[in-house]
């Protein structure tokens, strides 16, 4: 029996300095690290905490994760081209 293929869900990881520790304003956007793209939230989450584990002695340095997805269909209903 074949398996169906999971529903492609993009999310974003990235990350650089912040300019306040409590904000999300980057301290300078050319060094953003845009870790990558990723078709599920677990694999986006194993990236981001790689790179957050790498960084844990600056205590400016963030990385997150952008939920593509919602972006790309923000009702929930994909849309035609």
């Amino acid at each position: 029996m074949a398996e169906t293929p999971a529903e492609q869900l993009l999310h974003l990881v990235l990350g650089g300095e912040l300019k306040t520790l409590g904000g999300h304003e980057f301290k300078d956007l050319d060094k953003i690290d845009i870790v990558g793209v990723y078709p599920n939230y677990a694999t986006a989450y194993t990236a981001w905490k790689a790179k957050a584990q790498q960084t844990v002695d600056n205590a400016h340095m963030r990385y997150f994760i952008v939920h593509l997805h919602r972006l790309l269909e923000p009702d929930g209903k994909p849309h035609a081209p």
